[in-house]
Parts: C-alpha cells; structure tokens; sequence
C-alpha cells in the first residue's frame, strides 16, 4: 500500500500580506503611520490636480489607484529593508541572500568555513566564479578558497566579494553580483559547474538560515 504526500498548502495571498506586515512592523516603528501618510499624500496631490482642473471625478479614481500603488511600492521596498536588517550580521546570512537570486546563477552554500565562523559561498554564473566571503575576518578563506578553485578551473575569472558594512552590504550583495562583467558562455557555465564537482566538500555543515520563521529573502 503506498502512501500519497500532502504537498504543502499555498499560503493566500492575504496571509502573507499579515505576515509580512507583522515582520515589517517589528523592524519599522510606526509602520502604519508611514504607509497611511504616503497613501494620504499621493491621493492629496493627485486630487489636488483634478480640482485645478475641475475633473474631481476621474481624478478622484486617479488618485485613488495611484495612491494605492505607491503605498504598495513604498510597504514592498519597507518589508525587503527590514528582511536584509533581520539577517546582517548573522552567521550564513550571505547565503540566505544568495540563494534567493533570480536567474542562472549556482549557488553552494559554505564550500568554505573556519573556526571563527567565518565562510566562503560560491556562486558560478556567466561572470565565472565568485566567491563571497563573510564573517570578522574572511581574507584568509577566500585566498585559499581561490587558490582551490583555480586548480579545477584554470582559465576561468574568479572574483571575490566580501560582505560588510562598508563596501558590499548584505542588502547589495545580489546587485552587485548581478553586475559583474559576464564573460561565459551558458554551455560554458555548465562545464564549469562539472569541473568543480571534484572538489573535495567541507566537512562543516552551514547553520541552518537565520532567516526568523517563515520569512523569505527578497528575490531580484
């Protein structure tokens, strides 16, 4: 007798609106606040407008739908902010952002972790292989990562990018991914992934995401 997996029911699309107001407002003080006063302030100038010009009624409907959807941008761009505020800092948080990039990019997690906490993420895309540092002290990890890498891709670009607070942020990171210079061929890339499987793993399993639960990174 086989037994049939429930696959997990989809969230609605309410639900998660409340749940990510929940999580945003937790980060933002004064969240509702923020939100009614951008709705108020579009629908006032775009009314404004419609007076001027004595087309109450078809302004009316302008700013209303206007309004709504700058409110909407301005909660969507509040809600990503406090995920990335959630996570910074935390052990595995580069990958977390990593894993939740949009297009062909191959993500594995910690090929590198030292004692300090401190990790190598390898992401190999149309740029090649980048290498993404995090922790208090990743240098010394990347150069070793790179120096393994180079021995299974010879000829491939290798870039490195360390997250902190400064140059590459963890809000950032994805972008600035995104914007290396693509210098593969997606048959290329593939070859690329096959010649790294013979790189030996680490040992040291990634703590699992410190996401707080239920909560996704945004995608870009």
């Amino acid at each position: 007798m086989s037994l049939k997996l429930q696959e997990p029911k989809k969230q609605r699309w309410y639900v998660q609106i409340k749940e990510t107001y929940k999580f945003a407002s937790a980060e933002v003080s004064f969240l509702a606040l923020r939100l009614l006063g951008v709705f108020a302030v579009v629908f006032g100038v775009v009314f404004a407008i419609g007076v001027a010009l004595d087309l109450t009624l078809f302004f009316g409907i302008l700013a209303f739908g206007t309004a709504l959807l700058s409110t909407t941008f301005f909660f969507g761009k509040i809600a990503e902010n406090a995920a990335y505020s959630s996570i910074a800092g935390q052990v595995g948080a580069a990958a977390s952002v990593l894993n939740a990039i949009r297009g062909a990019w191959f993500v594995t997690p910690a090929v590198g972790v030292d004692k300090n906490q401190n990790m190598v993420h390898r992401v190999v895309g149309r740029p090649g292989i980048i290498l993404v540092g995090e922790g208090s002290r990743p240098g010394a990890l990347l150069a070793e990562q790179r120096k393994a890498h180079a021995r299974y891709a010879q000829g491939v670009p290798i870039h490195e990018i360390i997250v902190d607070d400064v140059e590459v942020t963890i809000s950032n990171l994805q972008k600035t991914v995104k914007k290396l210079n693509k210098s593969l061929r997606p048959a290329e890339v593939t070859q690329v992934r096959n010649r790294l499987k013979a790189l030996p793993q680490t040992a040291l399993p990634i703590p699992k995401g410190p996401l707080p639960q239920g909560r996704k990174m945004p995608r870009r």
